[in-house]
């Protein structure tokens, strides 16, 4: 199944070269993957990840994914 994958600010070096422009790439997934799984994919360190999306709504690492979901993973952001 085919998982429009992002990954934000910092987490984007995770991606392949080319993706890291648009922080988004296609992701070849197996049936019953998970947002863990995507992860763990592309070698994206779990400690680096603080919010993960599925579908623009708030999920956590466990929640299993389906053909076309759109799964965004951000970092802890900080400013002032």
């Amino acid at each position: 199944m085919n998982i429009d994958f992002y990954l934000y600010a910092s987490l984007a070096q995770y991606l392949p070269e080319d993706a890291r422009a648009e922080k988004k790439t296609i992701v070849s997934a197996p049936s019953g993957a998970t947002a863990r799984d995507l992860l763990k994919i592309f070698e994206v360190p779990e400690k680096e990840v603080k919010i993960v999306f599925v579908n623009g709504v708030r999920k956590d690492l466990d929640t299993a994914v389906s053909e076309g979901d759109r799964v965004g993973v951000f970092p802890p952001v900080g400013g002032g």
